[in-house]
């Protein structure tokens, strides 16, 4: 199978590409210079210059592949409806990432009850999300209709991903973040009483699991992606014991802001974000790794 993957170099599409070379695919990946082009050369990936902007080569593209994964951006609407455009009456699989922060809640560090499952956010069931992510559920929404177009179009919507990446790029997002912060300043922080939860995943599983949905999924389907969830105050007390450091304290929201920006703090790092996936069952993915703090005690680098 000939797949075009943007993002190619992230977190997320290097580690597809991965899997998918060594499962015997071809992948032509977008990149944006000619140094990062020679390394994905090096790793056995087929470099495409160009950008998200570049809607015609971004049809083109999928057009001649046999599938396409959009890893570089769940808001890049431009790009999205480019590779609809490529793919449409084909039949062929476009597997686009989002994420669960249209789900995440300002919680400042309390935890919240609600637990979302695919039909509780689905068209008509009610739900709306927060205003910073209306965007984004349009879009996902505009892939999953692409099934209309005879594209085999499905949506991942990642919790909070965890693990060392397998390409270009090693690290994820709140992890390496609140291990950063820990390692600079000498103290493991959450913001309030870091009771918040967030539902996660293991970037091994993950990648399996867009491996099975470019092959089995069916057209127009949303998988919640996730295996196991932790409060963000126990990732930070596991990274202290991880770095020999003495116990997580807590930082008022106002500090953390200041330190991490308003959109991470409120919306990641001091949000809930708590999901229940129906993949396992629909596509038979049977995750391996099941605890972001084992991770973070065993394998964290």
């Amino acid at each position: 199978m000939r797949v075009f993957i943007t993002g190619t170099t992230g977190y997320i599409g290097g580690s597809v590409a991965d899997l998918l070379l060594r499962s015997g695919h071809r992948v032509d990946g977008l990149v944006r210079s000619e140094d990062k082009a020679r390394e994905l050369e090096r790793r056995g990936i087929n470099p495409v210059i160009g950008t998200l902007d570049d809607a015609a080569l971004l049809t083109a593209r999928a057009r001649e592949a046999d599938a396409v994964v959009n890893a570089a951006s769940s808001d890049h609407r431009g790009a999205v409806e480019a590779l609809v455009e490529g793919l449409a009456g084909t039949g062929r699989p476009l597997v686009h990432t989002s994420g669960s922060t249209v789900v995440s809640t300002d919680s400042r560090g309390a935890v919240a009850d609600e637990v979302y499952t695919e039909e509780a956010i689905a068209p008509g069931s009610g739900w709306r999300p927060i205003e910073k992510k209306v965007a984004r559920v349009a879009l996902d929404r505009f892939v999953l209709d692409a099934a209309s177009r005879d594209v085999r179009s499905v949506v991942l919507c990642n919790s909070l991903i965890y693990g060392h990446g397998r390409g270009m790029s090693r690290d994820s997002l709140q992890v390496p973040v609140l291990a950063r912060q820990a390692r600079e300043s000498g103290v493991a922080r959450y913001v309030g009483e870091g009771r918040n939860i967030w539902s996660t995943v293991h970037i091994d599983d993950l990648t399996d699991l867009y491996l099975r949905a470019l092959t089995d999924a069916p057209a127009g389907s949303f998988y919640f992606v996730e295996n196991g969830e932790a409060s963000f105050r126990d990732i930070a007390t596991a990274i202290a014991r991880k770095f020999g450091l003495g116990p997580a304290e807590a930082w008022d929201t106002d500090t953390a802001v200041a330190h991490w920006g308003e959109e991470l703090t409120l919306y990641v790092l001091a949000s809930n974000s708590r999901i229940r996936g129906r993949a396992s069952a629909a596509l038979g993915w049977r995750p391996a790794h099941a605890s972001v703090l084992d991770w973070v005690r065993d394998d964290l680098d």
